[in-house]
């Protein structure tokens, strides 16, 4: 299997900062539309990061859908029924609060989010949480925490609306929507809070395989908007039936060579493998310089 070399980051983390404690990095998965592969991406990343010897923590915040933490509750039932030796990351389920009052709910939940992120980061070097499909207050709680955010969007123009409104003929971006005009609320409050900027990573996912003309636009159009309003772009996780059919086993694509895995490993799945570690180097994680991606 070939191996990929992780350089090193462009921000520092609260581990080398002295004089602090050590603080988990934070990598919040978030996308305000549904259907994007959110709980994919943070499925496969947790996975990647345990095989490179990290200690991952969960928080999953879809207080509705529940995909993240449904994924990992099929991961711990296949390892109970086959004995097969899984990575598996510890998790944290944050609930809706069930206070009336809209102060006394936001208080609740805040109280909650910051308890688990305190507790996973007295063990974790990693925490990914799996923010909601909308604009709540978990969510915004969420992204205003991240240390590197993560925002998979589908290869289209119904998804890129989430971003941005374009001209249609020049592809030039009229102004910034709803979700990122949310992200830079964020980023504001980030910076105020802590000084430390959020990494923010949109995804192209779900990326067909033909270089068709749409293609080549929705990349033209996310580059304009990039450039005014400061992301990173990365290649994302193609359209692939493997990732149905292993969300009722609970595995990801890294465990399938494993004892106990019971899938067949096939060249598609190496390109696959691929993808992952392509999304790894984008990531420029700290602490993972100069580690091999040997999966």
């Amino acid at each position: 299997m070939a191996t990929a070399v992780m350089t090193a980051p462009n921000t520092t983390s609260d581990s080398e900062t002295p004089g602090r404690s050590r603080l988990a990095h934070t990598i919040v998965v978030g996308n305000e539309k549904g259907g994007a592969g959110k709980s994919t991406v943070a499925m496969h990343l947790s996975i990647g990061l345990l095989r490179m010897g990290m200690t991952v923590g969960i928080m999953d915040l879809d207080v509705r859908q529940r995909s993240l933490a449904r994924y990992l509750e099929n991961r711990a039932r296949w390892i109970r029924n086959t004995g097969a030796p899984l990575p598996m990351p510890e998790m944290i389920r944050i609930d809706a609060s069930q206070a009336r009052d809209l102060d006394a709910a936001e208080a609740e939940e805040s109280k909650h989010f910051e308890e688990s992120l305190k507790r996973l980061s007295e063990k974790c070097n990693f925490i990914i949480i799996d923010a909601p499909g909308g604009d709540t207050f978990l969510s915004r709680t969420a992204h205003s925490a991240a240390d590197t955010l993560i925002t998979p969007l589908n290869d289209s123009f119904v998804d890129f609306d989430l971003l941005g409104d374009v001209d249609p003929q020049t592809l030039e971006v009229a102004r910034p929507s709803f979700y990122a005009e949310l992200v830079w609320e964020c980023r504001k409050q980030k910076a105020q809070q802590s000084r430390k900027p959020i990494d923010w990573i949109v995804m192209r996912n779900r990326m067909s395989p033909l270089d068709a003309r749409n293609k080549q636009r929705v990349g033209e159009a996310l580059e304009n908007l990039s450039r005014r309003i400061g992301f990173r772009i990365s290649p994302g996780l193609s359209e692939r039936v493997i990732y149905r059919e292993l969300f009722p086993m609970g595995l990801s694509l890294l465990d399938l060579t494993d004892s106990g895995a019971g899938v067949t490993f096939t060249m598609s799945h190496v390109a696959a493998r691929q993808e992952i570690r392509d999304l790894m180097i984008v990531l420029k994680l700290p602490g993972l310089e100069g580690k091999d991606i040997s999966f």
